[in-house]
């Protein structure tokens, strides 16, 4: 594993697993192995079990886990009928409320593109008052919104979304650099390149995701 997101696994010891793609890889699964608590978003536990995991425990309404699991993961699984918020959202109102701040997502990506685009959004938002990472099983978001360090190694694939028009972007570390610029659009700041073994996004006036590849 690349030493690069040692720094992410110390600090990101509550994993969420939403039913999404099956999480695959050597980083995605060392995010489960060393959590220190797996809170999965309803049906999403026929994937924990599927990969080797136990759940600590099940968020959601119900409507997508087997009644075999329902039954057996009874004491964990705490049922949540709302419909004002899906179970991406409950799961993460749950660690919300134990103080579970420092939260890892995966499982939130592939499979249904309104699905993706939607729990992008929602971590955007919960990020206001959480630090999320959201993994998936070509790279990981972070939700940034103030200057930020990574580390990095020469040739890794960066790219950067500008959530809102009034903010300014400064790049180092990065082939393409800017200083104080304005994306117009969501794309610009994407498909960069790092030049070493760090870079920094430096963000003023707004909110930013930061997509770094593992390879």
């Amino acid at each position: 594993m690349n030493n690069v997101f040692e720094r992410e696994l110390e600090v990101y010891t509550t994993v969420i697993l939403a039913n999404g793609e099956l999480p695959e890889g050597e980083i995605p699964m060392k995010f489960l192995k060393q959590a220190k608590q797996i809170i999965c978003c309803d049906g999403a536990v026929e994937k924990l079990l599927q990969l080797g995991f136990e759940p600590t425990f099940i968020v959601g309404d119900g409507d997508s886990i087997s009644e075999t699991h329902i039954d057996k993961y009874n004491s964990r699984f705490l049922v949540d009928k709302s419909t004002d918020y899906n179970d991406l959202q409950k799961s993460l109102k749950y660690c919300q409320s134990n103080k579970y701040n420092d939260v890892a997502v995966l499982g939130a990506c592939g499979l249904r593109e309104d699905h993706y685009l939607a729990n992008l959004s929602i971590l955007d938002m919960y990020s206001e008052t959480m630090n999320l990472l959201m993994v998936g099983n070509k790279g990981i978001y972070s939700f940034i919104s103030a200057k930020r360090d990574f580390d990095s190694f020469q040739g890794q694939a960066v790219s950067v979304f500008c959530l809102n028009a009034q903010a300014s972007f400064t790049f180092s570390g990065l082939r393409y650099p800017v200083r104080g610029r304005k994306f117009n659009y969501l794309w610009e700041g994407s498909l960069n390149v790092a030049t070493g073994d760090s870079f920094s996004i430096d963000i003023e006036g707004g909110k930013g995701i930061v997509y770094r590849c593992y390879q």
